[in-house]
């Protein structure tokens, strides 16, 4: 994750869905300079620790299941 969408994160009041290794954090703090956050698994919020902003993955909000949406064929209308 980039340093600059990891700090919007953090100071937002908006929960983002942030995993490191997989697992759902949140970022309490972002260390622009040493290019690492101070996280904690949402589940387990005494377990705080700081790790690199390359170990952290926002989700898509347009990832899939494996479903895809296909439109329609056009219908053109013949002119009489």
């Amino acid at each position: 994750m980039n340093k600059q969408r990891a700090q919007e994160i953090a100071e937002s009041s908006v929960m983002a869905d942030v995993t490191c290794d997989g697992v759902p954090v949140y970022i309490q703090h972002v260390d622009a300079e040493n290019d690492t956050a101070r996280i904690y698994p949402l589940d387990q919020p005494d377990k705080e620790e700081t790790v690199s902003l390359n170990s952290l993955t926002e989700a898509s909000p347009f990832q899939s299941d494996g479903i895809h949406m296909m439109c329609p064929p056009s219908q053109q209308q013949e002119q009489p």
